[in-house]
Order: C-alpha cells, then sequence, then structure tokens
C-alpha cells in the first residue's frame, strides 16, 4: 500500500475511495473499503482517505478520541483487505474546508477519486456540513460516483465504533470482537515487571497500556500471544495488580502457556479471546498463585489444549 498523504502530487492514476475514520476497522468499515476494493475490476486503483486517529477529538475522555487501533494497526488491516493508495492526513488540515472544497480539492484533485463509497452516516467538511446526500450532489459535479451503504447490524445492535468501545471497557470481549471481525487487542514493547512469577513457574510479560488507547475491562482474558511470527496462547489480566502492586498503572501481563523465552524489550501483539473473570484482590500470594492455576487450566481447556 502506498501512502500519498506527504507526497505532495496527485498520482496519475484513477481511483477508488472508500472514506471514513474507520477508527476500528470494523465489519461496517470493511463492507466500505472491500466495496471500493471491488471497483478495480473497472480499472479504478482501491485508495482510502481518512484521518489520523490520534488527531481526532471526541466529547468525552477528556477530549480524546480513544484508539481502538493505533493507525499502523489501522494502515495494516487496510493493507490486509486490498487497498492501494492511503490518504491519511491529521484532522486540522482539513477542518475549515468547505463541502465542495473536499470533493474538488482532495477527493477529485489529490485523489484522482472516480468513484467514492461511504456509510450513511459520513460527513465532511467544516463543521460536518457535509453527508452522505450533499457527497452524492458534489459527486455528479465533479464526475465522481457515489456509492451509500447501510449500517450492519449484529444481534439486533448496529454496529459502530461507539458500541465496539463500551463493550471493550465492560469486559465484553466476545461481543466487541462480533463486531470487529477479529479479536481486539494490542501491539506494545515488552516491559521489566516485579518477576514474581517467575517463583511460582508462572513467568509472565507485563505490557503498559499507554494513554489513548482504550481500557479494556479489567480482569482475566484466554488470549493469543503473537512474536516473531509465532502464534501462542496466553493468561492476560489487564488491570492494576492489586495483590502485589501499589501502583496505579494500567498494563496488560501475560503468561504465556509453555513458552520460555525471554521478550524483554520486545514488541508483542496480544489478541483477547474470551472474558474469565473480573480483576479482584487477593488475601495472599498463595490464594493468587491458586487462581492464576485455574484460570490457566481454564484457557487451556478454551484453546483445546488439554
Amino acid at each position: 500500500m502506498q501512502d500519498i498523504t506527504l507526497t505532495g502530487a496527485a498520482p496519475d492514476i484513477k481511483t477508488a475511495c472508500a472514506l471514513g475514520l474507520f477508527d476500528g476497522v470494523h465489519k461496517g468499515h470493511c463492507a466500505v473499503i472491500r466495496t471500493a476494493v471491488r471497483l478495480k475490476e473497472y480499472g479504478l486503483k482501491p485508495a482510502v482517505f481518512t484521518f489520523r486517529t490520534d488527531t481526532v477529538t471526541s466529547k468525552g475522555h477528556d477530549g480524546r478520541l480513544e484508539m481502538i487501533l493505533t493507525d499502523e494497526g489501522k494502515h495494516r488491516r487496510f493493507e490486509e483487505l486490498g487497498v492501494e493508495y492511503l490518504y491519511s492526513p491529521p484532522f486540522e488540515e482539513l477542518k475549515d474546508m468547505s463541502p465542495e472544497e473536499f470533493v474538488r480539492d482532495i477527493l477529485k484533485g489529490r485523489l484522482g477519486c472516480r468513484a467514492a463509497v461511504c456509510g450513511s452516516d459520513f460527513r465532511f467538511g467544516k463543521n460536518a456540513d457535509g453527508n452522505a446526500e450533499s457527497l452524492r450532489l458534489l459527486g455528479k459535479k465533479y464526475g465522481i460516483d457515489v456509492t451509500v451503504l447501510d449500517k450492519l447490524f449484529y444481534g439486533g445492535e448496529e454496529i459502530s465504533s461507539t458500541a465496539v468501545r463500551a463493550y471493550i471497557r465492560a469486559g465484553k470481549i466476545e461481543k466487541a470482537n462480533e463486531m470487529l471481525g477479529y479479536s481486539f487487542g494490542f501491539t506494545l514493547p515488552v516491559e521489566h515487571g516485579n518477576e514474581l512469577g517467575r517463583t511460582w513457574s508462572f513467568p509472565t510479560i507485563n505490557q503498559i497500556i499507554p494513554k489513548g488507547q482504550i481500557l479494556p475491562g479489567f480482569g482475566v482474558y484466554c488470549s493469543r500471544v503473537i512474536t516473531d511470527s509465532h502464534i501462542y496462547y496466553g493468561v492476560t489480566n489487564v488491570g492494576i495488580k492489586p495483590t502485589v502492586s501499589e501502583k496505579a498503572i494500567p498494563l496488560a501481563e501475560t503468561y504465556i502457556i509453555g513458552f520460555n523465552g525471554d521478550l524483554y524489550g520486545k514488541t508483542v501483539e496480544i489478541r483477547l479471546d474470551s472474558f474469565v473473570r473480573p480483576e479482584k484482590k487477593f488475601g495472599s500470594l498463595e490464594e493468587l498463585k491458586a487462581e492464576i492455576e485455574r484460570n490457566t487450566e481454564f484457557t487451556e481447556k478454551y484453546y483445546g489444549l488439554i
């Protein structure tokens, strides 16, 4: 996939552009992108217009839009879906453009857009004055064929990034994953911890969850661990380790079943597949050790390892 955000000149191509923030690249987002990709059979190059996620604000959570995926994660999924060109500027760069300026200067002028695909709730231009219908009208003026897709639903509920975030925060990871179409997780460097688990034959890796990334509901999860192109299974605790730590820094602590290597300093991907139990404080380290043993057995059964 070629990122043309900073190239300064329009590519000498005709594109079919998927339009949206695509902050989770959930099933609804994928439907928009796949529709644009399918237009390749008409000689159009599939492209995505989006904003850098970390430049978009929200009315809640200190004004930040909590990231389901980092931009790197978003771009990787675009590429997997078949996108060939990406234009992803900071929101501030375009926020004062009128809807017509956006269609004329960005879609037509910058991206060579001949076909555009968006969801029915797509908004654009200064103060979000443009909508799907105005995009259709401006598309006719500038020679862009516009396709607007209806919302997708799961279990009678609209698939949206808002719903996905709510499920992740509540620890309802299975429902979030159903809407996403993949398992939610994070890719973060491994930090040094207190190494208490090594004395119990349960060595763990610690990953600090950065500010700005959405926090899953605190508790224990069955997880997959991806490192050096290998997939392992693990037990991941997301929280603040109330039994052994007084620090209130959210982190993910993962015991990787059957793994004995050293991952300190490496970047490791964790995928949360199933919620086991909420985080809780134990009366003693012996109680904590026994609970870890139970969680590990549950996880091994979940993945069919025993």
